[in-house]
């Protein structure tokens, strides 16, 4: 055991020092996920007409927990297995003793280290521009927030991985994840709470991963009204089903990859 965490550590550290070379460009991708601020706009506006059951000041602190979650759960594992399966670099690491996501997961865990300062920087900042958005979460609140945010994470990245694997068939396999943000961007909960939602369609949503990723998490800390232990039952429940469908592909994509690409 003690070995093992101290190579886990290493690999870490490792991974680490590589993101803290692009601390600049870290910066820019922290701000490129501001969209959950903008939006925060548009409905805080949209509540002082409309009757959404929720205030402005409840707009506010969804998309700005919405903000934080995508912090801490963006993935981009699709591009960097694409790329090496294509251009043949995924063969090295077949020669390691060690499966090649864990590369994968090194580097987005590393990456999360990085980006936590600046994020906590612009959370400040945005209760120091608007102090009435907040409020204090209770510790269930935060402890049920933390581990749906880590399962949110591991979901998203499972996904992700599932369709990467489809590189061993096609150059483009990231064009399915492009397709996938479509859906994502709406049914996940970035674009409006799925308690604005009508209900017919909401009971629809619940069935898919999409509102486990972003609406899930955010409801728990801002203490909108959420069915808890069906979330996390079906976070679960989606993380195996593509666990699953993610080693089936790796095993049949193995064997037909030649070491030059797809």
């Amino acid at each position: 055991m003690k070995k093992f965490i101290r190579k886990t550590f290493t690999f870490l550290s490792v991974y680490n020092a590589y993101m803290m070379e692009f601390r600049a460009e870290l910066i820019l991708w922290v701000l490129s996920g501001s969209l959950p601020i903008i939006l925060m706009g548009v409905w805080m506006q949209a509540a002082q007409g409309g009757k959404f059951g929720l205030s402005s000041v409840d707009f506010s602190r969804y998309f700005l927990t919405v903000f934080v979650v995508r912090q801490m759960t963006v993935a981009w594992v699709i591009w960097e297995f694409e790329k090496e399966v294509v251009e043949g670099k995924l063969s090295p690491k077949l020669l390691q003793p060690i499966d090649p996501v864990w590369h994968h997961v090194a580097s987005h865990l590393a990456e999360r280290f990085t980006r936590i300062p600046f994020t906590i920087l612009l959370t400040a900042l945005f209760f120091t521009l608007y102090p009435q958005a907040l409020w204090l979460p209770n510790l269930g609140q935060v402890s049920l927030f933390t581990l749906a945010v880590v399962l949110a994470f591991i979901l998203r990245f499972v996904i992700q991985y599932t369709f990467a694997m489809l590189a061993f068939w096609t150059e483009r396999a990231s064009a399915l994840e492009s397709f996938w943000f479509l859906f994502f961007l709406f049914l996940s909960g970035m674009i409006a709470p799925l308690n604005v939602f009508p209900e017919y369609i909401r009971n629809i949503v619940l069935f898919t991963p999409f509102p486990y990723l972003i609406d899930f998490p955010a409801s728990i800390l801002v203490g909108l009204p959420v069915d808890i232990a069906r979330g996390f039952l079906c976070m679960i429940g989606w993380i195996m089903i593509f666990l699953g469908a993610n080693r089936l592909l790796w095993r049949a994509g193995l064997k037909q990859y030649s070491g030059m690409g797809a």
